[in-house]
């Protein structure tokens, strides 16, 4: 995947991420299956070195208890968006 992602698809990401917080009981149960999927998403979405480091923060902040909220698919958009 050589496209760019479109903040839109990294609002999604990071929605779904969060989305373990609104399932009582489960929520963390959730960011197990989740993190893996996240972090193979984050490295084809961004590739290169960004997104080697940062599909490995996003496996680590999606696996840590309460850490979910961090929007890292966004903050890498509007990091790659305005790094000029």
């Amino acid at each position: 995947m050589n496209k760019k992602p479109t903040l839109v698809f990294c609002l999604i990401m990071d929605l779904i991420g969060v989305a373990s917080y609104f399932m009582p009981g489960i929520g963390e149960g959730f960011d197990l299956f989740w993190a893996p999927i996240s972090a193979y998403l984050f490295y084809r979405s961004f590739g290169g070195k960004i997104g080697q480091m940062g599909a490995f923060i996003n496996f680590v902040e999606e696996i840590l208890p309460f850490t979910d909220i961090i929007p890292t698919f966004t903050l890498v958009y509007l990091y790659k968006r305005f790094k000029k």
